[in-house]
């Protein structure tokens, strides 16, 4: 099977099938942690397998081959405990073979194979099979059964299925679960065909460092990886260093996540836990460490960050000029993170409302995250600007923008951005709209080339920029229909949205100095 080949489209019916075998595709979501994390130890037993027989042909049996490993875990990547009776066997069936307190047994493997594997320590054995709520099984031995079982008709090792393949459909699986999980899909999947037009916008190189301070389940990190990769062989450079991937995640299902989807593309990554925004885990001699390139999608429009937690800040992220972008939205001090995340000569992409890229511009007296944006033009920071086509994303029918940064001085282009509007390229699916991978490569060959496009793209300078207050939105300047304007209601929304917040944030501090008044 050849390194491009097309996602397996029987693997990815599989996959999701074996999801659906516990209650339906309707409930699969809700058991992800429990799917997941399976459909990843198959892998590693069926891996571990072949890489027994490779020693057993080596040294004349399976028996001999494990005792080996036991004594050398150099011997293979991931050395599991785990060996079945007659080792001619498949490791998977001391798994599959569990009949008596299945959910009980299946946790201790996998504690027991965290335990001899310290990089998958908190990702494997962070799930107890076991589980109960108010006296019930979460899943119960017989669905816990069937799964396995399901699980167990289809092989993952080295000869069945490249990492490549394999990695494809586990995104794939993440990405259904995204689809009926409602509004917590957003915390770890963002849609694959915007993670790879920022990708290939951003041209990672061979062994850069890749950075996402939001990482969710990996897939950013793991699209920039690949988008070289493809570039690399394009230019038919067969020796190339991997990328070093290096992630940040707040809720540790979701951090489990992302480390099995790195292990499962075979990419190795540093995924580190934690608040990014308060507590981010990437220093160097006490100061923000410092990539290459950074994406991120950060959840939109957070509300919970204080003016303290700006002005507390010891790692110079926010600097005076642009600073608190307002509690009703922490975007641009997302914008502000990555921005103080990127070396010299770095480079970042960042999705985040619609309404970021306009909210305050043409009302009358001061907004602070219009501030934080001017801040931005005014330092020759924004490349481009890409305005999505609406219900992309699973967590919202808002189109959202992806925001490009450049840090390098100095620009090819000075003193201007470009602006691409494709809210119109898009196929209407169900239950989301998508981009076709002709799309795909539009978007991504016309913001790379700033190739002007009537109703598609413009080059817009700061003067004009200044001019229309600081908004940088490319629907305020490319309309897509032959009306004289056009702005979508999602947007205005969004943006109306942002004004009665910011009121009710000044409606609070004015009350706070009248009372202190009287």
């Amino acid at each position: 099977m050849s390194k491009n080949h097309k996602p397996d489209k029987s693997l990815e019916a599989w996959i999701w099938d074996a999801a659906c075998s516990i209650r339906g595709a309707k409930d699969a979501p809700k058991y992800k942690d429990f799917i997941l994390p399976l459909v990843f130890t198959k892998r590693l037993c069926d891996v571990f397998g072949d890489e027994i027989d490779r020693i057993a042909k080596e040294v004349g049996s399976r028996k001999l081959a494990f005792q080996l490993a036991k004594a050398d875990h150099k011997l293979v990547r991931f050395y599991l405990p785990i060996v079945p009776e007659d080792t001619n066997q498949p490791v998977w069936s001391v798994i599959r073979k569990l009949s008596d307190k299945i959910g009980e047994q299946l946790t201790s493997h996998l504690r027991a194979i965290a335990r001899e594997n310290p990089l998958l320590q908190g990702i494997i054995d962070r799930v107890d099979f076991n589980a109960t709520t108010h006296g019930q099984r979460d899943l119960d031995d017989d669905r816990l059964s069937n799964l396995i079982e399901a699980i167990s008709t289809k092989r993952l090792g080295l000869e069945d299925v490249e990492a490549d393949i394999i990695g494809k459909s586990y995104e794939y699986l993440i990405r259904k679960f995204a689809e009926g999980g409602g509004q917590s899909a957003g915390e770890f999947y963002t849609p694959g065909e915007v993670g790879t037009i920022m990708a290939k916008v951003l041209e990672p190189e061979p062994g850069m460092e890749i950075y996402d301070p939001t990482c969710g389940s990996g897939g950013l990190l793991i699209k920039c990886e690949l988008a070289m990769e493809e570039q690399m062989k394009a230019a038919k450079k067969t020796k190339r260093a991997p990328l070093k991937l290096y992630g940040q995640e707040n809720t540790p299902e979701t951090w489990a996540m992302a480390n099995m989807n790195m292990i499962i593309h075979d990419m190795e990554g540093e995924i580190e836990i934690g608040n990014t925004f308060t507590n981010p885990k990437f220093r160097k001699n006490g100061k923000l460490r410092t990539f290459d390139r950074v994406v991120a999608n950060p959840m939109w429009n957070q509300d919970w960050f204080t003016e303290a937690d700006y002005d507390n800040d010891e790692l110079d992220r926010f600097p005076s000029g642009a600073g608190f972008p307002g509690k009703s939205s922490a975007d641009w001090g997302w914008v502000q993170h990555m921005h103080a995340s990127l070396n010299a000569t770095g480079r970042a992409a960042v999705v985040l409302d619609t309404g970021a890229a306009s909210r305050g511009s043409g009302n009358a007296g001061n907004n602070k995250e219009k501030t934080v944006r001017q801040w931005f033009v005014d330092h020759d920071l924004i490349e481009s600007v890409l305005y999505l086509p609406e219900n992309l994303f699973y967590n919202t029918t808002a189109p959202g923008v992806v925001i490009f940064l450049n840090k390098a001085k100095p620009k090819k282009h000075q003193n201007k951005i470009f602006l691409l509007n494709a809210s119109q390229l898009f196929e209407k699916g169900d239950p989301k709209n998508f981009i076709t991978p002709d799309g795909i490569e539009r978007i991504a060959d016309t913001l790379i080339h700033w190739k002007e496009v009537e109703k598609l793209s413009r080059i817009v300078d700061h003067a004009e920029l200044k001019k229309n207050d600081y908004n940088i939105s490319p629907s305020r300047y490319i309309h897509t229909s032959d009306a004289e304007t056009y702005r979508p209601i999602a947007e205005i929304v969004e943006e109306l949205r942002g004004l009665e917040a910011e009121a009710r944030e000044t409606d609070a501090v004015l009350k706070g100095i009248l009372e202190k008044v009287a």
